[in-house]
């Protein structure tokens, strides 16, 4: 707190000593001056503050490259000192960027797609499609148990779980069989569109990855998508399944996902779907 240009210096030389016992290494000193009435540049804090360190501890050396220990000098309304930065996740603060409505199935993308979403400001909503008696109640408690590990991510969740079996037992008796899935993708779409309609939503977002199944194809995508008006975000469109399971790791919801309990969308999936 006292801003004491000297008596900053012994605090420096104070903290490297307590941090690290162990002199050999390299270092770089980085100053940022948020307080600009501070009478000494950043530069020439640099300068005096590392001189100080080399003149305590001979043995540790400057790396302006590859330093070992990154020293971080904060000047603000108080003076911060640390050399260990943890990156957040980054983003935008959620809500800020509107509201979407999310597509929760029980598999391991559509919750890396909440996620993303979520850290570029979407406020979002969830909608789940559920198909009883194909899919069970140990499905449906999966999805919300997936909603709630997202909540330290999204604030809080409305999840709508629409009862599926009549629209998908309409479709399988009056439909070719290649032509289900897109079918049901379409039909999902305008559900999903009046819900959106209830929350004040301005988009969906789903956890679509491009051609990672038979039926996300980019002919399929764009019939999916004319079934409605609204925006359709898929911010894994470009992300092969590697690269979903890390994020999914990462988020704590791929155990989660991987609970072998059928959704509605492995219901009645036809043998060669067309698009």
């Amino acid at each position: 707190e006292d801003k004491d240009y000297e008596n900053l210096k012994k605090q420096v030389v104070e903290y490297m000593d307590q941090v690290y016992p162990d002199k050999n290494i390299t270092f770089k000193v980085v100053t940022r001056r948020g307080d600009k009435q501070y009478p000494v540049s950043s530069e020439q804090m640099n300068r005096d503050l590392g001189e100080v360190i080399l003149e305590a501890f001979p043995q540790i050396r400057v790396d302006v490259h590859h330093p070992d220990v990154l020293l971080r000098v904060e000047v603000r309304q108080k003076i911060n000192l640390f050399s260990l930065a943890i990156p957040g996740p980054g983003g935008m603060p959620v809500g800020t960027n509107g509201k979407a409505m999310l597509l929760l199935s029980g598999g391991i993308d559509s919750p890396v797609a909440a996620y993303m979403m979520a850290k570029r400001g979407l406020s979002l909503a969830c909608v789940h499609f559920a198909s009883p008696p194909y899919t069970s109640e140990r499905a449906r408690m999966k999805v919300l148990t997936l909603a709630k590990k997202l909540t330290p991510y999204t604030g809080n969740l409305n999840v709508y779980v629409v009862p599926y079996t009549a629209a998908q037992e309409h479709i399988r008796d009056n439909a070719p069989e290649d032509l289900f899935t897109v079918l049901m993708r379409r039909s999902m779409m305008r559900i999903t569109r009046v819900l959106c309609e209830k929350e004040s939503a301005d988009a969906i977002v789903t956890g679509e990855s491009l051609a990672q199944v038979a039926s996300q194809t980019l002919k399929a995508i764009a019939c999916t998508d004319a079934a409605q008006s609204l925006p359709v975000l898929r911010p894994c469109i470009g992300m092969d399944k590697t690269e979903i399971t890390d994020i999914a790791r990462k988020i704590d919801t791929y155990e989660t996902s991987i609970l072998p309990y059928e959704d509605c969308c492995t219901v009645f999936t036809p043998r060669h779907p067309r698009l």
